[in-house]
């Protein structure tokens, strides 16, 4: 699957995300978490954003001026609904330019849809776009060695793909990366400041 068959796929689903039962408070302790090793809280970015604007609020909160970027074009029509004042991108982020360096970067449950071929150029792109002391937060695949696979659970084929955990920490480790933090079962997650 291409990011543009990902996007139309999320495209089909949007009100998974719009039901009373999604959990909106996913993901925010680890988000705070590493948002306390943010020295410098001016620019943020959402990377797969979605429709929820949880993690763009939660930006905010903290003191950033947040950007988002999403392949669904449905996704971000209901961001820009719920923040009106803040720049979205409708792109691949593989492909995207981003206009600026940003302290913070969120890739929360996003780039594990990018084709596995594009990761570790993606991870390097990602470390190039942070400000020295910025922070990366993203997760992954929580597993040892790279796989991909097409999953149908949500009622549309969505593909994953994920370069394991040591190949993340070689990469992190080699784009003046330091890992503060990883969490590893199902899925993983990685806290990352740059020098």
């Amino acid at each position: 699957m291409t990011p543009t068959d990902t996007g139309n796929a999320y495209n089909q689903i949007t009100h998974l995300w719009e039901r009373e039962a999604f959990d909106r408070t996913n993901a925010i302790a680890v988000h705070q978490r590493a948002i306390r090793l943010v020295t410098h809280k001016k620019l943020a970015l959402d990377i797969g954003c979605g429709c929820t604007g949880r993690l763009i609020e939660l930006m905010i909160q903290s003191g950033f001026t947040p950007q988002g970027i999403d392949i669904s074009e449905k996704m971000l029509q209901l961001a820009k609904l719920k923040h009106p004042q803040i720049s979205f991108f409708h792109d691949d982020i593989c492909q995207w330019q981003p206009p600026c360096q940003y302290d913070f970067i969120s890739a929360w449950d996003s780039i594990w849809h990018v084709p596995l071929a594009q990761q570790e150029a993606l991870i390097i792109k990602l470390m190039s776009m942070l400000n020295a002391g910025g922070v990366l937060i993203f997760s992954a695949g929580g597993l040892e060695n790279p796989q991909e696979h097409t999953d149908d659970a949500m009622g549309v084929t969505v593909y994953y793909s994920t370069l394991g955990f040591k190949k993340y920490l070689a990469l992190i480790q080699n784009n003046n990366g330091t890992c503060h933090y990883m969490h590893n079962e199902i899925h993983s997650y990685f806290i990352i400041e740059k020098h």
